[in-house]
C-alpha cells in the first residue's frame, strides 16, 4: 500500500504491523485462532508467511501454561466464526461433561488442516509438551474430520495421525486405540511407511493385545480366513522393537495369547503349511513353560489337512518341543494316529528320561531332543546302562519303517508303566523327603541306639 514513514508520517503502517506481531504472545486466544485461520487460507493459496510459525508457536505456549484452566472467559470476539471456542453454544456443565480441563482446546483446532495439525504437534513434542494429551487430541482430530471427509481426505489425515502418534513415547498410546486405527486403515490405501509405523507401534504392545485383536480378516483376493501375515509382522516387531523391554512376563504374555491364535487359525482348511509353522515357530522355546496348548493346535491342524505327505507332517513335529509336553499330553500323542510314528516314540523316549533324572535326582542333566529329528541320537542316549539304577520301558529294537500299527500297539503297552512310574517317583520322593527330615531331627532315644548299632 505504500504507507511508508516518508508518505503516512507518524502513522507508519508498516512499523505498527510488525510491533502488533511482536506483541502475539499477548493476544487473546480467540485473536490467535482467528490469525491462526488466515494463516492457513494463505498456505493453501501457496502464499508463505512467518505469522504461521509465530502463532502456533504461541498456541502451543498458551497450551503449555493454561493447560489446566478454561478459556470460556476470553472467547468475546465475533469475528472468530467457526474457530470460536464452543463455550458460546454450550452451558459451561455441558462443557465439563464432554471435555476433561486438559482437553479445552481439542474442538477449536480439530479444524485446522492436516499440514497445521502435523506442525503443531512437532511443535508440542519439541516443547516437551504432556504427549498423553497430544495423542487424545490426535485421536479426536481423526474422528471429528471422517464426518464429512472424501476417501482422499481420510487418507491423508490417517497418515498425519499416524505419523505424529509414532513420534509419541509408546507407552502414551493405548493398543487399543491402535487397533482401532488399524481397522479404519484396512479400507483406505494409505502409504506404506505410515502403515508399516502403525504396524511398528502395535507390534511393541502385542502384550497388551487380545485374541479378538488379532483375529483380522484376511486381504481381498486371499483364500485363508484370517490375515495371518500381518500377525507375523506384528512378532517381528515385538521382538525386534521391544529391545530391553522384553521381559519373561511379556514374553509369556505373548506366548500364551498366540497359542490362543494358533488355536482359532489352525482348523482353516486354506492355511498353508509354511504358514503355520512360522506361527508356531515365531516366538523362542523359552517364551513357553507348557506346549500343550501348541501340541493341540497342531493335533487339530492335521486332523483337518489329512492331505499332508509324511514329510510334512515331520516338519510340522519337528517344532514341538516335547520337553515341556506334560504326562498326559505325551501319552495322547502316543496313541494319536495322525501323528508320525516317530513322534510317538519321541513323546514317551522323552517321558522315560524324565523320570530316570527324578529318580537319579539330576534335574539338572536336560537330553539333546528338541524334535524328533534327532530320535536316533536320544534313543542311543537312553540305551546307555548305569548299572541297575536304569528304567527300562521297552527292549529289544523298534522298528520304526515297519507296520504302523503294531508299533503304536506296542507303544500303547508301554505308556501305562510311564503312568505307574511317574505314581512311583511321587511316592518315592515324599518318603524320601520324611526319611531326610528325620535325620535332620534325631531323638534321644536314636542317638543313645547308634552305638549299638555300630558294634
Amino acid at each position: 500500500m505504500e504507507m511508508s514513514k516518508s508518505v503516512s508520517g507518524n502513522c507508519n503502517l508498516l512499523e505498527k504491523t510488525k510491533k502488533c506481531i511482536e506483541e502475539l504472545g499477548y493476544w487473546t486466544w480467540p485473536d490467535l485462532l482467528v490469525a491462526l485461520k488466515h494463516c492457513q487460507e494463505m498456505q493453501q493459496v501457496g502464499t508463505s508467511s512467518g505469522i504461521l510459525e509465530k502463532c502456533l508457536d504461541s498456541i502451543v505456549g498458551r497450551l503449555a501454561i493454561t493447560s489446566e484452566a478454561s478459556p470460556c472467559a476470553s472467547t468475546s470476539s465475533p469475528d472468530s466464526s467457526g474457530l470460536r471456542l464452543s463455550c458460546d453454544t454450550r452451558s459451561t456443565e455441558s462443557l465439563k461433561n464432554s471435555f476433561s480441563r486438559a482437553n479445552w482446546w481439542f474442538e477449536d483446532l480439530s479444524v485446522l488442516s492436516p499440514n497445521l495439525v502435523e506442525m503443531l504437534v512437532k511443535s508440542m513434542v519439541s516443547r516437551k509438551y504432556n504427549q498423553v494429551i497430544i495423542s487424545r487430541f490426535l485421536l479426536y482430530y481423526q474422528k471429528s474430520k471422517f464426518f464429512t471427509a472424501s476417501s482422499d481426505e481420510k487418507r491423508q489425515v490417517l497418515e498425519i495421525v499416524i505419523d505424529g502418534l509414532y513420534t509419541l513415547d509408546p507407552s502414551c498410546i493405548s493398543c487399543k486405540s491402535l487397533f482401532g486405527i488399524l481397522r479404519v486403515v484396512m479400507n483406505l490405501n494409505i502409504s506404506k511407511s505410515s502403515r508399516n509405523k502403525l504396524e511398528c507401534m502395535i507390534g511393541s504392545q502385542m502384550d497388551q493385545a487380545t485374541l479378538d485383536n488379532l483375529l483380522i480378516p484376511s486381504p481381498y483376493g486371499t483364500s485363508y480366513l484370517y490375515d495371518v501375515n500381518l500377525v507375523l509382522r506384528f512378532l517381528k516387531a515385538f521382538l525386534c522393537e521391544g529391545g530391553w523391554r522384553l521381559s519373561p512376563t511379556r514374553m509369556r504374555k505373548v506366548a500364551s495369547l498366540m497359542d490362543l491364535y494358533i488355536a482359532e487359525v489352525a482348523p482353516d482348511p486354506f492355511l498353508r503349511l509354511s504358514k503355520f509353522l512360522a506361527l508356531v515357530v515365531a516366538l523362542p522355546d523359552s517364551a513357553r513353560d507348557c506346549w500343550d496348548e501348541l501340541y493341540h493346535a497342531i493335533d487339530v491342524y492335521l486332523e483337518v489337512h489329512a492331505g499332508l505327505s509324511e514329510e510334512e507332517k515331520v516338519k510340522v513335529c519337528c517344532a514341538l518341543n516335547y520337553e515341556k509336553l506334560s504326562s498326559d499330553a505325551c501319552v495322547h500323542l502316543s496313541q494319536n494316529a495322525k501323528f508320525p510314528s516317530k513322534s510317538s516314540v519321541q513323546a514317551l523316549v522323552s517321558q522315560q528320561l524324565k523320570l530316570k533324572n527324578l529318580l537319579q535326582g539330576t534335574k539338572n542333566s536336560k537330553p539333546d531332543m528338541d524334535s524328533p529329528c534327532k530320535l536316533n541320537e536320544t534313543r542311543g542316549k537312553a540305551k546307555k546302562g548305569e548299572g541297575s539304577e536304569q528304567i527300562v520301558l521297552y527292549s529289544g529294537r523298534l522298528d520304526i519303517s515297519g507296520d504302523n500299527e503294531n508299533l503304536r500297539a506296542h507303544l500303547q503297552g508301554m505308556q501305562w508303566r510311564v503312568i505307574e512310574l511317574e505314581k512311583l517317583c511321587k511316592k518315592m520322593q515324599a518318603q524320601m523327603a520324611k526319611l531326610m527330615k528325620s535325620k535332620t531331627q534325631p531323638t534321644h532315644s536314636t542317638a543313645r541306639s547308634l552305638p549299638r548299632l555300630c558294634s
